[in-house]
Order: C-alpha cells, then sequence, then structure tokens
C-alpha cells in the first residue's frame, strides 16, 4: 500500500507541475486517504502487539 501512495504522490506533482489541478487535487486526494489507512493499521498492529506479548 505504500507503494500506492508514492505512486500517487508523485502523480500529483507531475500534475500539478502540467497545471491539471483536478487530477493533482485527485491523487492527492486518494494518497491522503491510504495514508490514514496504513497509519490506522499500523498503530492497531502496535496496540494488538503489545497486548498479546504483556
Amino acid at each position: 500500500m505504500i507503494e500506492w501512495i508514492v505512486i500517487l504522490l508523485i502523480v500529483a506533482a507531475v500534475a500539478s507541475l502540467l497545471g491539471f489541478r483536478g487530477v493533482a487535487g485527485a491523487s492527492a486526494g486518494i494518497a491522503k486517504i491510504l495514508i490514514f489507512i496504513v497509519l490506522i493499521g499500523l498503530l492497531l498492529m502496535l496496540l494488538f502487539g503489545v497486548l498479546v506479548f504483556a
């Protein structure tokens, strides 16, 4: 999933440089959502990992 985030951020940067605001905004928005999903998953794994080994 991290690969998708990087790809979308690159697409957003290139689209922004070329003046495609709609594509840049959509790509950045999707990347932001994926970042939050990854962070929530990481926090849940850390929480449950600590609970399992405690």
